[in-house]
């Protein structure tokens, strides 16, 4: 084991938390793990980790502490007797912006500094960088650069503000792109369905469709910055929504529930009706929202 080499606690050993452990482990660093089903900890500690009884033991034996439970009532229930004083507290659990927020100023009244993480990895790609993975921050800046080392050895890192929300934040709104995303290709799928059409050839056809298509974000930033939903619009939202009929129609010819296109077609005919047709479907976005960010 390498002495230079940041010792650190991991709390939790699920599917995630195992691909990070051994990541800090192949690594050489010196790592104490707990999990609250204590077998899962033995395949580690055949690795090199040290294995703590209590969460509170494991937490002692460390100033950063890893945590990567189920969710943020886990991450209570696990620290509720530790002493959190002088520790460096990184949360990876799932969690909502709200209970980041919440969490910090815990961890902030016993001492410690925090940061929360999202995820954006499957625990494949834990440790391999040439995959892609990264995880969000948010918090203390100065924790993060402090420990920036450590937490880039098992997936990339990237700091999103000093409020302890943006990482949940962003995660959730990165993954709700990604359902999104689901649902279209599901309706896609469903449409070729019993045709003579195999899916596997569609599916090229529909990957490039997509990533094509993805450049489209950027002209919705560029619109929400600017507050002119109008500017370098090609296909506006009347021509769009014209072209809906013909969505809708070929779903019905082919016995396909319309329930995943729907909304959505609702939502632009709404902004339709309420005159902004010579725009894109920007404004679809403040349908949704029930508050509205200062443009700029």
């Amino acid at each position: 084991m390498n002495s230079n080499r940041t010792p650190l606690t991991i709390l939790g050993l699920g599917t995630m938390g195992t691909a990070l452990a051994r990541a800090w482990l192949a690594a050489g660093h010196p790592l104490t793990v707990w999990n609250r089903t204590a077998a899962r900890a033995e395949p580690l500690a055949a690795a090199g980790a040290t294995v703590a009884a209590t969460a509170a033991e494991a937490v002692a034996a460390n100033d950063l502490v890893v945590v990567c439970l189920l969710d943020d009532a886990s991450v209570g229930t696990a620290l509720a007797d530790t002493d959190l004083t002088g520790k460096d507290l990184v949360d990876l659990t799932t969690g909502t912006p709200g209970q980041a927020r919440t969490r910090a100023e815990w961890a902030r009244s016993r001492g410690a500094r925090f940061l929360d993480g999202g995820i954006m990895a499957v625990p494949p790609m834990v440790g391999v960088p040439a995959a892609g993975g990264y995880v969000l921050y948010s918090g203390s800046r100065a924790l993060f650069e402090a420990r920036r080392d450590v937490l880039e050895v098992p997936l990339g890192t990237r700091y999103v503000g000093a409020d302890p929300g943006l990482a949940a934040l962003h995660d959730v709104a990165l993954l709700s792109a990604m359902y999104g995303m689901f649902a279209g290709a599901a309706h896609a799928f469903a449409l070729i369905r019993g045709e003579d059409v195999a899916p596997k050839e569609f599916a090229s056809l529909l990957t490039g469709w997509l990533t094509a298509m993805t450049a489209s974000v950027h002209g919705t930033a560029e619109h929400l910055t600017s507050g002119d939903y109008t500017e370098g619009v090609v296909s506006n939202l009347a021509m769009q929504v014209a072209g809906t009929a013909t969505l809708l129609r070929t779903a019905e010819e082919q016995g396909v529930s319309p329930e995943l296109l729907a909304p959505y077609v609702d939502l632009m005919k709404r902004r339709l009706a309420d005159g902004h047709g010579d725009e894109d479907t920007t404004g679809v976005i403040d349908l949704l929202t029930r508050r509205i960010a200062p443009v700029g």
